[in-house]
Order: C-alpha cells, then sequence, then structure tokens
C-alpha cells in the first residue's frame, strides 16, 4: 500500500506577491473576490512595496495617520496594481533604455604620426602590446605612445529589444530581510520563499522533525539558470573581463544546486536525502516528482520541494532574445497596432502573441505522507498522487516542442480517471496549462489537449495559464502553476486569459474552453487539476494535483471515520497557529529562518552501531532497515 503524499504547506513569490495562504492567487483574481479578501491581499501588498507602514498593529501612511483596509484599496490600488505582475522592466533590475555594453573602437595615429596618452604604470596591460613605447613621467605616471593601430572597449548603452517582465512587488527586496551578504538574488528569494512555506504548515519545524528519522526528510530544489547575478556565476564569469577579480564565493553560490542546499544547511538543518533536479521550464515537476516518489515509497515522511530562479538579467535576456523566445517591444507594437506599448500584456496564452515574457519566482511546497499529516493534525490543501515524465524522442530543433507532451497528458488523464472515475474527469477538472505565449505553443499545446480531451470524452474543458499574470519563472514557472491551482480549489474561481482580447485563430478548441474572463465555478466543483509543463529539449512533465475535498474523502477511506474526526480536533489548533503568522505577514513580520553556523552537528558525537545511528540534534535514531528487495535472489 502506497502512502499518499499530501499538501500540508506552500509558499514563496512571485510578480503576484506572496504565496502562502493565496495571496499570489488572490491578486491575479482580485476583481472576482469578495472585498475582504480583496482588501486584506491588497494591504500585505502595500506594506511589502512599503507604501504603508504597521505600527502597533495598525496599519499606517507615510505620515504616521492610521489606515483602514477600505482605506488603503481607495488611495494605493491604482499603484499596487500598477507594480505587480508582469510589467516593465524596474531599474532595480536593468535599464531596458540603456543596457551595458562594450563597443569596440578602432585607433590609430593619423597622419604618419605618433598617438600618445597618459595614464599610471598599474594600468598599463600585461605584456606591452609590440607597437607600444613607454616614457616614465613624475610619480606613477607614463606616456604611452601608439606607433600603429591598436583596438579599445568602450562603455556603451543601448536599449534593449525586450524591456518586460515578471517581476517581484516593486520595493520588495527579500535580501533586505535577513542576513544576506553576498547572497546571489535567487538564494536570498529561496531563504524568504522557503521560509513562507513552512510558516504556512502552522506546525513548528522542530516539532516535525520530532516525529520522524533523521533519513526521512528530504529536499529537492533547483533551477536552470543558475545564479547569474554578480554574487554568482555572471560575476565570476564577467570579473576579467571587467578588469575585477573573481571571489571566493562566487563560484560555489552559482551553483544550480544551492537553493536545496541553502535549505538544508541554513534553514531546516537536514540531514536527509537531497536532491537538485532539472528539467529546464519543468524543473518544479521533476522535483516533485521526485519527492512524491519519496514518500510514496516510505523513504521520507516529510519533503520540501520547490524551485527558485532570478533571471532578469541582461544575459538571460539576450541569449532567449537571440532565440526569438520573447516577446519584444517591436512585436507587441504590430500586436496592438500603435505606437504605445502595453507590457503588462505582454505575456498573452492562446492569444495573439509574439513571444513568452522572462520571470523571477520562488515557490515551495511541503509534502507529507497521508499517516504523519493526520498524526500532527496538518491543513490538507490538496494531493499529489502522480508527475509523468517523458522526453520528445529524436529532435531536429533542441528548443522545438515535441511528441513527448502527449504522453505525460494522456498518462496524467488515465491517472486520474482511475483514482476519481471518468465522470469526475469529465465534468470536474481543469488544466493549468504551459501557456508559455509563444506562436508555436498556443499552436502545440493547444492540440495536445484538445486530442487526449477528445480521447476521454471530455467537452469544454477549462483551460487557463498563470503565465498570463506573473510570466515564464522558467524553473519555477509549474511550480506557479501547482500553487495557483490550490488557489482555484479554495475559492472556485479558475482565473481568466485576462491579457488577450481573443483566443487566436489557430488555437486548437474543438474540446477546450478559454475563457477572457475569471470562471465562478463554485465551492468543491473542481475534483482535480492537471499540471502541465513543456521545456527546451524535450523536457515534458504533467502532474494531477486532487482537490482538498477529493483527499479527505480518500483519507477517511483508508484511515476510517474515527481516525479522521480524531485529526480534525487536531487540525484546528493547526489552522489557528497558521492563521497567526498569515496576520503577522501581512503587516511585514515575516520571521525569517537563516541559521548561519548554528546547531551544528558535531560528528564525533554521532553514536553508530550495527541497528541504528544517533544523531545529535534528533530525537529519533536513524534505524537500517530490513532490505528484502532482492531477497529471492540470495540464499
Amino acid at each position: 500500500m502506497s502512502r499518499l503524499p499530501v499538501i500540508v504547506g506552500f509558499g514563496g513569490y512571485n510578480a503576484a506577491g506572496r504565496s502562502s495562504f493565496h495571496h499570489g492567487f488572490r491578486r491575479t483574481v482580485q476583481e472576482s473576490l469578495q472585498p475582504q479578501a480583496r482588501q486584506e491581499t491588497l494591504a500585505g501588498l502595500a506594506q511589502m512595496m512599503k507604501l504603508v507602514r504597521v505600527v502597533d498593529g495598525q496599519y499606517r501612511d507615510q505620515d504616521g495617520q492610521p489606515l483602514s483596509l477600505a482605506d488603503i484599496e481607495s488611495r494605493y490600488a491604482e499603484q499596487i496594481l500598477a507594480g505587480t505582475l508582469v510589467r516593465r522592466i524596474e531599474k532595480q533590475h536593468l535599464d531596458p533604455d540603456a543596457a551595458h555594453w562594450h563597443k569596440n573602437i578602432g585607433v590609430a595615429p593619423a597622419n604618419g604620426t605618433a598617438l600618445s596618452f597618459v595614464t599610471q604604470r598599474k594600468q598599463l596591460p600585461e605584456p606591452l602590446p609590440a607597437n607600444w613605447s613607454l616614457e616614465a613621467l613624475d610619480g606613477n605616471d607614463v606616456r604611452v605612445t601608439l606607433h600603429d593601430s591598436c583596438e579599445f572597449k568602450v562603455d556603451s548603452y543601448r536599449p534593449l529589444a525586450v524591456k518586460s517582465a515578471g517581476q517581484l512587488p516593486t520595493g520588495f527586496e527579500p535580501s533586505e530581510l535577513y542576513n544576506s551578504r553576498f547572497h546571489p538574488r535567487g538564494l536570498a528569494m529561496t531563504v524568504v520563499g522557503v521560509t513562507d512555506a513552512l510558516r504556512s504548515v502552522g506546525i513548528d519545524w522542530q516539532r516535525i522533525v520530532q516525529h520522524v528519522a533523521p533519513d526521512e526528510i528530504a529536499v529537492f530544489a533547483s533551477c536552470i539558470m543558475s545564479q547569474l547575478d554578480e554574487n554568482g556565476f555572471g560575476g565570476m564569469m564577467q570579473s576579467r573581463l571587467k578588469g575585477g577579480r573573481v571571489t571566493a564565493k562566487q563560484l560555489a553560490l552559482g551553483l544550480n544546486t544551492m537553493p536545496a542546499d541553502f535549505i538544508n544547511a541554513y534553514v531546516l538543518g537536514s540531514v536527509g536525502t537531497t536532491g537538485s533536479i532539472t528539467g529546464a521550464c519543468a524543473t518544479f515537476l521533476y522535483n516533485l516528482q521526485k519527492g512524491i516518489e519519496q514518500i510514496a515509497s516510505g523513504k521520507a515522511r516529510v519533503v520540501i520541494v520547490g524551485s527558485s530562479e532570478a533571471p532578469i538579467n541582461q544575459e538571460c535576456i539576450e541569449g532567449y532574445g537571440a532565440m526569438g523566445a520573447l516577446a519584444t517591444e517591436d512585436g507587441l507594437r504590430q500586436l496592438e497596432g500603435r505606437d504605445s506599448v502595453d507590457f503588462r500584456r505582454a505575456s498573452r496564452p492562446f492569444g495573439a502573441n509574439c513571444g513568452f515574457t522572462l520571470a523571477e519566482a520562488c515557490q515551495f511546497v511541503v509534502l507529507m505522507d497521508d499517516a504523519l499529516a493526520l498524526e500532527l493534525g496538518a491543513e490538507i490543501h490538496g494531493a499529489v498522487p502522480d508527475v509523468f515524465i517523458n522526453a520528445d524522442g529524436f529532435k531536429k530543433s533542441i528548443s522545438a516542442p515535441g511528441p513527448g507532451n502527449y504522453l505525460t497528458v494522456a498518462k496524467a488523464v488515465a491517472s486520474a480517471v482511475q483514482l476519481l472515475g471518468l465522470d469526475a474527469v469529465q465534468q470536474r477538472s481543469f488544466v493549468h496549462a504551459h501557456g508559455s505565449s509563444t506562436p508555436a505553443n498556443r499552436v502545440t499545446e493547444s492540440e495536445i489537449l484538445d486530442r487526449v480531451a477528445e480521447a476521454f470524452g471530455i467537452e469544454q474543458w477549462p483551460i487557463t495559464a498563470v503565465k498570463a499574470f506573473v510570466g515564464h519563472s522558467l524553473a519555477t514557472a509549474s511550480g506557479d502553476q501547482v500553487i495557483a491551482a490550490l488557489g482555484a480549489f479554495k475559492y472556485g474561481i479558475v482565473p481568466g486569459l485576462k491579457t488577450i482580447d481573443a483566443v487566436a485563430d489557430d488555437v486548437h478548441q474543438k474540446h477546450l474552453s478559454l475563457s477572457t474572463e475569471d470562471r465562478k465555478v463554485g465551492e468543491q466543483a473542481l475534483d482535480v487539476a492537471f499540471i502541465n509543463s513543456k521545456g527546451f529539449g524535450g523536457n515534458n512533465a504533467s502532474a494531477l494535483v486532487l482537490a482538498p475535498h477529493v483527499t479527505e474523502r480518500m483519507l477517511r477511506k483508508r484511515h476510517g471515520q474515527a481516525a479522521f474526526d480524531a485529526y480534525l480536533a487536531r487540525r484546528e489548533g493547526t489552522r489557528t497557529a497558521a492563521a497567526a503568522y498569515d496576520s503577522q505577514a501581512l503587516q511585514g513580520k515575516l520571521d525569517i529562518i537563516y541559521n548561519f553556523g548554528n546547531d551544528m552537528i558535531d560528528d564525533q558525537a554521532i553514536s553508530i552501531t550495527r541497528d541504528e545511528v544517533k544523531v545529535p540534534g534528533f530525537d529519533q535514531p536513524l534505524v537500517f532497515r530490513k532490505d528484502e528487495r532482492y531477497s529471492d535472489m540470495l540464499d
């Protein structure tokens, strides 16, 4: 009997804000929410964006005047909405109108005369070019004379063709929230994002640790672009060309394993299984598959799964732009048929589009096996029975979509039919599509979904795509989708594709339903969400996420009504603690977990016997399990 992986917490940050307690989802459907929920989320964003302050539990403006939730909405809503989701690239990342380049300039003496200049001796190149001669001057200065042509690199600034991105809310800087010196942005986002996920659980981490063995905790997290800013690979690779030096931290902190490594070393203090699986834009689902396999097999009882990606830098923009993959200003101008461009509508899944929009995001989910979740009284936000991954086979273009996604989607739907029945899939399922906003994706992905729908007798299959709001966060993209799906379960709303005017003519939709408006389907009207992800190189993944009410029904059947009733009683305390964190977080009290050098394990204090290993700091020992996998092959 396999253990069921259930989601007991989730959190992170993207262009919609904080993910825990569905605040990011609420931002994407804010016009469809009840006033109280909308105003709470807007107030939290206002504080995050430094538009308001909190003093003694009271929101106040910058002059110290008290503000109600309604006051914040009326005074700041326009600014909050403009400073979230996809928008024009802001200057804390780079200036898209004046991106830094080096221009090569050839210099030669005129009319056979020599050309000279004065500089400091320490600034001379090594070795000195053969056609240069030196004359010592006062102090450390020298006069350099050029006897032939020479090439110099001079600072230059040009506008980027791409000017939009999905950015964290304006004014929100993760690195300001803890002692993040020398940390690349993606790792600062990791620390802040996984803290949000852990706090959302409503159960103290040390209490969870007391209930499991040291090796029953696992972490799977990664990114695909590594850390490309000044504190990571970006600074390391640029330093010599810019006349600087490589630091001792840049290489290690640049590795794409660092999201998992930082969680183990500075947040959890875990000695359990760890890994960083990558699969291009399907990376989050690749890590999720590993996590649920660990739980289903019994190897782990608690798993943290996530990704953190910070790709809004000139190199990433130029790289993806050179492939023709990104929405450019000129491309958007042509689509809109006017000179001015609405960068907030740059990402247009399944509509008239011209490329995807890069985004930064960190998303994490906390998984437990069903028995542990009931034992601890954890809130259950859903379950992930399976993730399917397939490659494309032989390819011509390594970045082109391929047939592997047909296999993953079909297997996910077939799995859901086996679990829930055909009627549930036909009537109460929806798809969070990859929806990258490229012309190729809108045709190929819609055809896959349409053909699978036909095969399983699904009509008017609701399709949505969170990239319309937050852009494409690469490794984290399917994490954005999973967490948005949890929001749809909670509020009974399938977000509309509100950045498009109409579905494009070449989209296959005989059996699909794509709407430009939010669809209010009602409470417990959605039983299962299909998460679809496609990545360069033939990386395809599709997951099925079960709604909370479906998961609870399954748990009642497995554990019995009496055990489930006892769980419900324990859950009340969890909900109270989780709600207290949400209330504090809305006021900016995020209580970041960052344990640098604290509670380090003394190797000499580890106790090893033939039966078990005892690790300092862990209540339960690591007991060697009896391995019977190969018993039929042994004497």
